[in-house]
């Protein structure tokens, strides 16, 4: 028993490092697209509330304040909105659960908007998808089950270019 807690912990550690590696990876994306003058997209910071004073090392106790909200919000180049949500995993499949209700709710209040949304997924650092909100939300229509695996979505596949994970490939920038 006490094997396998240690083992989900250590998972559990190595996804959250992998997850705040492939922000980071993101997050570059962004400024080069911000450079570029092809997007201005930023990490939606999760808000907190502080519930005590400053420490001697400047810390602060904290909560959230607000119900989880897609990771990243932008603007793309010609005036369309883009929304989407960053998932990792170490595992050779990504289960539809891992984007929770609140996200998934704000992601369809942004797609009737008209916004671009998609979930972007990195299967251990291998392999890099941007899977359409409609699909990631349908999936158990289309796939038949409530998880996709790297071979389902060839389609959404996401390289590397000059370095940068190139997310927005593919993606209708207009111009006016």
């Amino acid at each position: 028993m006490m094997a396998s807690v240690n083992n989900a912990a250590i998972r559990g550690k190595r996804n959250r490092e992998l997850g705040q590696l492939f922000e980071q990876m993101i997050d570059a994306a962004c400024r080069y697209y911000r450079q570029a003058c092809i997007a201005e997209i930023d990490k939606s910071p999760e808000p907190t509330k502080q519930l005590g004073h400053l420490n001697s090392k400047g810390q602060f106790l904290a909560c959230y304040a607000k119900k989880a909200q897609p990771d990243f919000k932008g603007t793309l180049k010609g005036g369309n909105s883009i929304v989407f949500e960053a998932k990792t995993t170490s595992a050779d499949k990504i289960q539809q659960s891992v984007v929770l209700e609140q996200q998934a709710e704000a992601l369809e209040r942004h797609r009737e908007l008209g916004a671009k949304c998609y979930i972007l997924v990195s299967f251990d650092f291998w392999r890099f998808y941007r899977i359409p909100w409609e699909i990631w939300r349908d999936m158990k229509q289309i796939y038949g089950r409530k998880y996709i695996k790297p071979d389902d979505i060839p389609e959404y596949e996401v390289r590397i270019y000059r370095g940068i994970l190139d997310f927005l490939q593919e993606v209708k920038i207009t111009q006016r």
